[in-house]
């Protein structure tokens, strides 16, 4: 996966890959978003006017300095914040014209946010199994155990099933937060620099990990500088200074 083209668009989360070449709507859109942050003194202009399509089935990558609005679009997507000016829709629904209980909501339904250190992902006093259950029950699509430990076979990590966040290694952790990032069929995983804190090893099985699951039908949003992330993006997003690098 290296292409920088123009993204088709895949099928829901998990679905028949067959069907997710045949393209549906994306993940989420940006269209003329615009933030602003303001404190007593000065205000800051995070993004100026800018309109992404984050498809599913894909992995996309948000490039850009440090202070180009990464972080600022990542929110966004994961219906942390709100814009100042544009639209968000997330899964065909607009965002931007939600109130925060409405936006937490649909976050918890339609969208993963993993954050850059491993165990910041993770409640310490559950085990594996129970983390998926758990994420898969608040996404609102309960899973069974066996169910639960398929997921984790298919990420390299059914030995660890029983195992809790600190009897795991940072690689584990993160592919297990993957896992209960894609349980319950999200519209997106929004993803903050997943491999600052792991070593080269780990950070290839997590990657290993994102590719094979979007290969399956998952939409990944991910900001990072890391060269092992960009080879495996189908495509980026670039920010300088708030906007949207087009060349």
């Amino acid at each position: 996966m290296t292409s920088d083209e123009a993204f088709s668009f895949a099928a829901d989360p998990l679905a028949d890959p067959v069907f997710a070449a045949s393209g549906a709507r994306p993940a989420a859109v940006c269209r003329g978003v615009g933030k602003t942050y303001r404190t007593a003194t000065e205000s800051v202009t995070a993004l100026d006017d800018v309109s992404v399509e984050i498809p599913r089935a894909r992995v996309t990558v948000v490039v850009g300095p440090s202070g180009s609005g990464k972080s600022s679009l990542l929110r966004l997507l994961a219906c942390i914040d709100s814009p100042d000016a544009g639209e968000v829709l997330i899964a065909g629904q607009r965002v931007d014209q939600l109130g925060a209980r409405a936006r937490r909501a649909l976050r918890q339904r339609q969208v993963a946010y993993l954050f850059q250190r491993p165990g910041e992902n993770l409640l310490p006093y559950l085990d594996a199994v129970a983390q998926i259950r758990l994420a898969a029950s608040l996404r609102g699509a309960p899973v069974t155990a066996a169910e639960a430990l398929a997921l984790l076979d298919r990420l390299g990590l059914a030995e660890r099933a029983d195992h809790h966040p600190a009897q795991l290694s940072g690689g584990e952790q993160q592919r297990l937060a993957v896992a209960c990032g894609v349980v319950g069929d999200p519209a997106l995983v929004v993803a903050d620099e997943p491999t600052a804190e792991l070593d080269t090893a780990a950070a290839e099985r997590v990657l290993i990990a994102m590719e094979d699951l979007a290969a399956a039908g998952v939409g990944f949003v991910i900001s990072s500088h890391d060269p092992r992330v960009m080879a495996i993006a189908d495509g980026f997003v670039r920010l300088d200074h708030g906007r949207l690098v087009t060349s």
